[in-house]
């Protein structure tokens, strides 16, 4: 890989504004379009500043990938190693040492920065890159840096960088900072659209099947590395399956990119391929901004995106499939048009575009608010007005919020954090999670937790072919990773996926003091899903009602009639 600051980049022409902004004023918000190189210049163009001192430069990523990634290009432009002067922190995995002083962290890790040390010392200036995301995380981090510098660190500068924020309410938020524009240099893009719409945008396997056409078309009529956006990882590996059967793997690698894979099948998708290989890259949304995919000249768009969405009716978090917003569809064509011009095939047609929503909701105004609720009980504000946002939190939620806290016991009448809530605020998890974990230590059954906290958070690990009901039972998934025979007639476990949760498993043990190789109990695991999630423990609604439940809160669930749970009189339900 060639170091980036061998070659001119659009940002360079403007750090000197960057530099004068921030030498009188007490930060500064600076736009640049993608591929401009602000995630790569402006932190180091800042660490020879007379006002950063021998103090830090803590930048915020908005996903592992990003940071990971962000960190070993600014320390390539340094001809150093990262975990020198360039660093990282992000969940599970740390390279920082003495002499760092550039950090590139996760939005969880800034906001337990935060919570450790509220007055941020030895940390001279935040970077908040990617703002526009508007992530729950980077929101309450901002908020709560500004109040740092309002009442104890004066001194701490605030940078906000972003590629399609409106940036003058930021601007005020951050007390009427300068602002600083960068033209940025894309090259023009020629966008290609579908004739006719898709005859049903809902149908995963129709736009499965035209994306590989597409693919097959792009590699015909185009030249260098293709890059695909897709919702999510079972429609990239559903696929790379399809385009093994199209593709001369002689001449062209398939190379998938989501936030699940090991790092180095990322770096295999965003560093450049052999020598006479065009790349075809099979994206999730994290591509969208902050990553570098060398050789990229022609993106095909799916036109969707997978996103979580709270419902306050339900208590419920779900992942969503849902059309992208017209922002986001151009920063995924931007990519075609960052090294010279390119092509973008969308799959949906221009009367389509006209309909995009401009941009997408900040996540304060959708997401559950419990974990919001408790990270400002742990900070002490019991008025969420006490704090700057760009968009407050809504009243409902944050109360919605507290209540579950209060049935955890994470908060007091009063919304006082607990000491079982600071426990709870340690762990970095849900607080129904963390809670689960923390109450499962004195029964002996912290392993079990441990493993069942890592289930949740993946994608069901067992398979089965449609005419194999794979039932709902988490003890199921729980044997499946001690890597049992089948427990169903014509089931599989998918072992990427058992690998994962055994890899995350190993670590939550590791994080709550517990062998990973100690005994566990998987006919416990109903009473430690009563444990995170209280409000939906359910009772068989009468006798021969199989599969019909009322919840706690007086709300109806279902199982199927098939499902071998539809008999027990009560169950602990995780999702509904």
């Amino acid at each position: 890989m060639t170091p980036p600051n061998d070659v001119a980049l659009p940002i360079d022409d403007v750090l000197d504004d960057v530099r004068a902004a921030l030498r009188t004023a007490s930060g500064a918000v600076l736009r640049a379009p993608p591929g401009a190189g602000k995630t790569t210049r402006v932190p180091l163009a800042l660490l020879g500043e007379p006002w950063l001192g021998s103090a830090k430069i803590v930048m915020l990523e908005p996903r592992r990938l990003a940071a990971r990634a962000a960190a070993r290009r600014l320390a390539l432009s340094l001809g150093e190693q990262v975990g020198r002067t360039v660093g990282y922190r992000v969940r599970h995995d740390t390279r920082v040492s003495a002499s760092t002083r550039l950090e590139v962290v996760t939005e969880g890790v800034l906001t337990r920065l935060l919570q450790d040390d509220p007055t941020l010392d030895g940390v001279g200036l935040l970077i908040f890159d990617e703002f526009h995301e508007r992530s729950l995380h980077a929101d309450l981090g901002l908020a709560l840096a500004l109040t740092a510098q309002r009442l104890v660190q004066p001194e701490l500068r605030i940078l906000v960088m972003s590629a399609t924020l409106d940036v003058a309410p930021v601007a005020r938020l951050l007390g009427d900072v300068p602002v600083i524009v960068s033209e940025g240099r894309e090259f023009p893009v020629d966008t290609r659209y579908l004739r006719e719409p898709l005859a049903d945008r809902r149908d995963a396997r129709l736009i499965e099947a035209r994306v590989v056409a597409t693919v097959g078309r792009a590699l015909a009529e185009t030249e260098g590395d293709i890059l695909v956006f897709l919702p999510g990882a079972a429609e990239i590996r559903r696929v790379e399956l399809l385009i093994a059967g199209l593709i001369d793997s002689k001449r062209v690698l398939v190379a998938p990119l989501h936030g699940s894979l090991p790092a180095e099948a990322q770096d295999r998708a965003l560093l450049p391929g052999p020598t006479g290989l065009r790349k075809v890259v099979l994206a999730t949304s994290i591509a969208e901004t902050s990553l570098t995919i060398e050789g990229v000249h022609v993106v095909i768009d799916s036109g969707l995106a997978r996103v979580p969405r709270f419902s306050p009716r339900t208590g419920m978090t779900r992942l969503e499939t849902v059309r992208v917003n017209a922002a986001s569809a151009d920063q995924r064509r931007g990519r075609a048009g960052r090294l010279a011009p390119g092509i973008c095939y969308r799959l949906w047609t221009e009367a389509e575009q006209i309909q995009l929503v401009p941009r997408g909701s900040p996540e304060i105004l959708e997401a559950d608010l419990a974990p919001l609720a408790l990270e400002l009980a742990v900070a002490g504000i019991a008025d969420v007005q006490d704090l700057g946002w760009l968009d407050a939190p809504p009243p409902a939620a944050i109360a919605q919020g507290r209540e579950l806290l209060r049935e955890l016991e994470a908060i007091d009448d009063q919304a006082r954090v607990t000491a079982h809530g600071r426990a709870i605020a340690r762990l970095a998890l849900h607080p129904r999670v963390a809670h689960m974990m923390l109450r499962a230590l004195p029964l002996r059954l912290g392993l079990t937790a441990c493993r069942l906290a890592a289930l949740l958070g993946e994608r069901d690990l067992l398979r089965g072919d449609t005419s194999t009901p794979l039932g709902t039972d988490i003890r199921l998934r729980l044997e499946a990773l001690d890597g049992r025979t089948a427990p169903l007639p014509g089931s599989r476990a998918d072992q990427g996926t058992v690998r994962r949760v055994r890899t995350e498993a190993d670590h939550l043990a590791r994080q709550l003091g517990v062998r990973s190789d100690g005994p566990h109990d998987a006919e416990a695991a109903g009473l430690l899903i009563a444990f995170a999630y209280p409000d939906r423990i359910a009772q068989r609604r009468r006798e021969g009602a199989r599969g019909r439940y009322v919840l706690r809160n007086g709300r109806g669930a279902a199982l199927d009639a098939a499902d071998p749970l539809g008999g027990e009189d009560l169950v602990a339900i995780a999702a509904v």
